[in-house]
């Protein structure tokens, strides 16, 4: 674990180090919150934290630089919770192992939180020299980033006084990010009604594992797999093939993950075992060779279990499974204004069926407001033909990209200057703060950039060694040129 240690550059590297030993999965931040104020103490820099959560930390400028202009570093200190099924860790209690891996750092079977680990170690890297030459600086470390942005939603006016705002939560290096999509939440909830499972019937846990998952708005475009859309496939052809009784199902645990695993407890006619194993054995088959080169380690399995006392009502069961079945999810729209770009997107996210009770939740997002909004309206249409209650929750702005940016064409200048090429300007699938800061801090000019980062929100999460070197270099460098105001 202790070699990440000997990386370079090794303040930064020291400092992620001691972020893989806090536990910070969103919602649970006070352990990285106090370790963020006593870092602030102890480099005798001024630190506030403020009501929702956010910690601040203010550093003057070097010598001679104090007419530049004020940037603002913006990350976050929350990280996203996921595991591998066979993995035996509490994110809430249990230090990340980190391994190094070749040419990549990655954790042992969970996320790593380099996501926005690495952009918070980079900022405290800056706080904490005495030797890099900077104008005045602002850090704003936000709180629950990814899972419902708390902590931006919850910045006042007035808190920050700069005027450039860097936010280094991008995942490719090279790339200057000038542009991000909004999001909004789409849950649904419903009762249904529950009897006594009939007689003469074998009971069977469904599980479907193996999945990549990943982020759900970066990795969307990958035509990876969501469990919960394996499972209410195969249970609509279940039900109308084997006539199967549900007694529950689950899939998925956060919004903004592609759903990795799920499993759903069923039973069937005695009389029919055989040839419904025969059946599941099909699907396996089937999945494995539909997505044969995005998810080779899928599998789709049947195991006898206990029969369960009760099952769902057979009307209900028709009409939630075709609900789920039919619900949007994967790339709805890819954008005409930028090659390559999705637009918008649907992340089927959770669904649970268990004791009377189905939720699902959604995070749909889009680069054009009312798009986000149409295809949130048409989850919900899908829904509310069930009779189920949906709420349109949590929404969150875009980041418009401004082409004119006056820090763009700074940090154009020194990419190009330092690496001898001009930089990729892009805008992304996936949702940064910069559009609810931009709405309370209008005048900020914003760009977000970072290392090269692969399949966050997933155990397979690895960040690449060389690009965190050059992100860092590239960073420093930037600060050296900062504009006067």
């Amino acid at each position: 674990m202790s070699n990440i240690l000997n990386l370079e550059p090794k303040q930064l590297w020291n400092y992620f180090h001691d972020l893989t030993q806090i536990p910070r999965p969103s919602k649970k931040e006070q352990k990285i919150i106090e370790y963020m104020v006593a870092f602030g103490k102890e480099h005798s820099l001024e630190t506030v934290v403020d009501k929702v959560g956010n910690v601040i930390i203010r550093k003057p400028a070097t010598k001679g630089l104090e007419d530049r202009k004020t940037v603002i570093f913006q990350t976050h200190l929350d990280m996203v919770p996921q595991k591998n099924s066979d993995k035996k860790h509490d994110f809430a209690l249990d230090p990340i192992e980190t391994i190094i891996d070749g040419e990549w750092v990655r954790a042992n079977g969970t996320t790593l939180g380099s996501d926005n680990g690495i952009g918070v170690a980079a900022t405290m890297a800056v706080l904490a020299s005495a030797e890099l030459v900077h104008g005045p600086l602002e850090a704003l470390f936000t709180i629950d980033e990814e899972t419902g942005m708390t902590g931006a939603f919850g910045l006042e006016a007035g808190m920050l006084h700069g005027d450039i705002l860097l936010n280094l939560d991008s995942e490719e290096e090279g790339e200057l990010c000038v542009g991000c999509a909004g999001g909004i939440d789409v849950s649904v909830a419903k009762a249904y009604h529950e009897e006594a499972t009939p007689r003469g019937m074998t009971a069977y846990r469904i599980s479907v594992k193996g999945l990549k998952g990943g982020h759900s708005g970066v990795d969307i475009a990958l035509g990876r797999a969501n469990s919960n859309k394996l499972m209410f496939r195969f249970l609509m052809q279940a039900e109308s093939d084997f006539g199967i009784r549900l007694s529950e199902a689950a899939g998925g645990d956060l919004r903004n993950a592609i759903p990795r695993e799920g499993h759903s407890v069923l039973v069937v006619p005695e009389i029919k075992e055989s040839e419904f194993e025969a059946f599941v054995n099909g699907y396996d088959k089937i999945y494995k060779a539909e997505f044969a080169e995005t998810e080779p380690g899928l599998s789709f399995t049947c195991a006898k279990t206990t029969v369960p006392e009760k099952v769902m009502r057979q009307a209900d069961q028709y009409r939630i499974i075709r609900a789920v079945f039919v619900c949007p999810n994967g790339v709805v729209r890819m954008s005409e204004a930028m090659e390559g770009l999705v637009e918008t997107s649907n992340n089927l996210a959770i669904v649970k069926v268990a004791g009377g009770k189905f939720e699902a939740h959604n995070l749909t997002r889009s680069s054009v407001d009312t798009a986000k909004e149409a295809t949130a309206w048409k989850i919900a249409a899908v829904f509310h033909l069930i009779d189920a209650d949906v709420k349109l929750e949590g929404g969150y702005p875009g980041w418009k990209p401004n082409m004119h940016s006056p820090i763009l064409k700074t940090m154009i200048g020194v990419y190009s200057e330092k690496f001898g090429k001009t930089p990729g300007v892009n805008a992304i699938h996936a949702g940064l703060e910069c559009g609810l800061i931009s709405g309370v801090y209008p005048g900020l000019d914003m760009i977000s950039f970072g290392p090269t980062i692969k399949y966050p929100h997933s155990p397979d999460e690895k960040v690449n060694i060389a690009s965190v070197a050059k992100f860092w270099d590239y960073l420093v460098e930037t600060l050296k040129q900062i504009p006067v105001k």
